[in-house]
């Protein structure tokens, strides 16, 4: 048996205390499936007093997190803090430079900056390892990395955040509204007191970013990710939607279009009785579709403690056995130039959803509005009743539309057009139907 794998932990909140907690459980069998032992030799917190219910006996205590890059005692460091910027970014870079491997569960920081950390991580000839950043437990990146590696990538479909998921699966269920939902997953731990990142649909952007890096061999590419997020979607619309045939999923999606790639995380309506209409509670799920291996879906806890660490446990036994590859499979210098930002021409059917004035000959004037616009409509639900499907008793009436396939542009025209209409009150609510590469 070779040498240990000296590593150092930054960070013991949830993952790191759980991957502190894996390497005391499996640390005989990991030596005997690496041929080499993995050592935790040091770690780093902000509070040393605090009881994480683990064993740090024989274990170095760091205040300073940037120790663990420059001790001479430790070969890999995990980043296990969070954030794109301040520590952890110094603490990786540092780490990177001083050729040390480095494994994180950090989205944000791999988002943001994971091209010039790749190039980092090339140049010391030092892995970068990320499995645990991109849906929990689920191991897309691997896959990604290796067993798709004979593929050329066409669409990946994610359920990517499992707060959302969960959110919006209680509505189902219970006819709940958003705000009730939400208040009782933060009392469940299931989200943050501030809620913005996953419900606005940036946690899903993050993951999104890294795996259309991986799929179609483009720098990482935050900043052209069109987001939306959850907080606008109702009861109503949930109802609406099951009367149609669909679920409503918060969905990260890439793509490749005629001149490039298309990224967007936004609400969607998804076929019932497809894979990912059947994802419920905080569970996520990746579906990628290749040329070879055709339709592929993998499902798993996208979150927690024991699903992250185990993912950042696969990181740590790949660099024990010594595989070192470049992050995003291809060189860094050979990632092409980031997507161009493709979203206006994007095609699909709408949910549109609007309260119209009650009053005669007010829907022959929308549907003659959305004429006007260049929209044809497929369908029209009408609800007047209380109770039933949004009849709120306002003198507003829920109208649905369902639109044929359009541009992107073209409904954006024309919602803002209906938003100023005399006879629609406030902004109607757009929803895309994804029914094509889902079934």
């Amino acid at each position: 048996m070779t040498e240990a794998l000296r590593i150092g932990i930054a960070g013991l909140g949830t993952v790191g205390a759980g991957v502190v907690k894996i390497l005391a459980a499996r640390g005989d069998y990991l030596a005997a499936a690496c041929g080499r032992p993995i050592e935790l030799v040091a770690v780093s917190a902000r509070d040393k007093t605090k009881d994480r219910g683990i064993d740090l006996g024989g274990v170095r205590w760091e205040d300073d997190p940037m120790a663990l890059a420059r001790a001479d005692d430790i070969d890999l460091v995990a980043e296990l803090i969070g954030g794109s910027e301040g520590i952890a970014r110094e603490l990786v870079e540092a780490s990177l430079k001083a050729g040390k491997h480095v494994v994180t569960a950090n989205k944000a920081l791999v988002a943001h900056h994971g091209t010039a950390l790749a190039r980092l991580a090339e140049e010391a000839n030092v892995a970068l390892n990320y499995e645990a950043a991109v849906a929990g437990g689920i191991p897309i990146v691997k896959a990604m990395r290796e067993a798709l590696a004979g593929n050329e990538i066409r669409s990946i479909h994610g359920i990517l955040n499992g707060t959302c998921n969960y959110i919006l699966t209680e509505m189902e269920t219970t006819g709940r509204d958003f705000a009730d939902v939400l208040k009782d997953a933060q009392e469940l731990g299931y989200a943050e007191a501030d809620p913005t990142f996953d419900v606005g649909g940036i946690d899903a952007a993050h993951k999104l970013a890294i795996l259309a890096s991986l799929a179609f061999g483009t720098e990482v590419d935050f900043a052209n990710v069109h987001i939306e997020g959850i907080e606008k979607i109702s009861a109503t619309d949930i109802a609406f939607a099951r009367e149609f045939g669909f679920k409503v999923k918060l969905l990260a999606i890439a793509e490749k279009g005629d001149d490039g790639i298309v990224q967007r995380v936004h609400p969607a309506l998804v076929p019932e009785g497809t894979p990912l209409a059947a994802v419920s509670g905080v569970y996520n799920a990746v579906a990628v579709d290749g040329d070879r291996v055709g339709h592929l879906v993998l499902e798993g806890r996208g979150a927690g403690e024991g699903p992250t660490a185990s993912a950042v446990l696969s990181d740590l036994v790949d660099i024990a056995r010594g595989l070192v590859v470049p992050p995003f499979i291809v060189p860094a210098a050979k990632l092409k130039a980031p997507a161009k930002p493709l979203m206006d021409a994007h095609k699909s059917s709408f949910y549109l959803r609007l309260r119209a004035v009650d009053r005669a000959g007010s829907m022959a004037e929308i549907t003659r509005a959305l004429a006007q616009a260049s929209v044809s409509i497929e369908r029209i639900v009408q609800r007047g009743e209380k109770g039933r499907a949004g009849g709120d008793g306002s003198g507003r009436l829920p109208v649905v539309f369902i639109t044929h396939e359009t541009d992107e542009g073209t409904m954006a025209r024309a919602r803002a057009h209906l938003a100023e209409h005399e006879d629609v009150a406030g902004t109607p609510l757009v929803i895309r139907i994804e029914d094509g590469e889902l079934r």
